[in-house]
């Protein structure tokens, strides 16, 4: 009997996790506390960019203008691609973006992705589909893509993007 109470300690001893197991397990526990610990993606919905937005970031000249789907409450577009920059209307406040020269070229220079301190910017657009709307302008299906800091899609969404000069 007095040897069952002696070895029984031992037995319990190799009913624990070995140090692999402790390291794996706090491993999972730190990465949990972490995933946690990064807030959720902000949801963006770019606002309508007018012509008095135009004029005061002086977003004149060629290039590509992302046009709202729907109830633009006179806007011209919700995001603007040039040669130099590129922009979208959060929260009332005009992003700039500078263009990423060394991305695929888009009619009238504007450029296929920007980038900027808290967003990027992508603009994919078929130019074989383009349609002629104006003595001077051509509307393209496109699909622009927003990036938060942390390179997580805050906006992305499917539509017409009309370049010109």
């Amino acid at each position: 009997m007095r040897w069952i109470i002696a070895i029984a300690p031992l037995a319990l001893a190799a009913c624990g996790p070995t140090p692999e197991e402790k390291a794996a397990a706090d491993a999972r526990a730190v990465a949990e506390v972490e995933a946690n610990q990064a807030p959720p993606p902000e949801e963006l919905a770019p606002g309508v960019i007018t012509f008095a937005d135009v004029e005061n970031a002086d977003m004149f000249g060629a290039g590509c203008n992302v046009l709202p789907n729907s109830g633009s409450a006179g806007g011209i577009a919700i995001a603007v691609a040039q040669s130099d920059a590129g922009y979208f209307k959060r929260e009332n406040e005009i992003i700039r973006m500078a263009a990423d020269a060394g991305s695929r070229e888009l009619p009238y220079l504007a450029r296929e992705k920007y980038s900027g301190l808290a967003y990027s910017m992508r603009l994919e657009i078929d130019e074989d589909a383009g349609k002629q709307s104006g003595d001077e302008t051509i509307d393209y299906p496109s699909v622009l893509t927003i990036r938060d800091a942390q390179d997580r899609v805050v906006y992305r969404e499917s539509g017409t993007t009309q370049c010109g000069a």
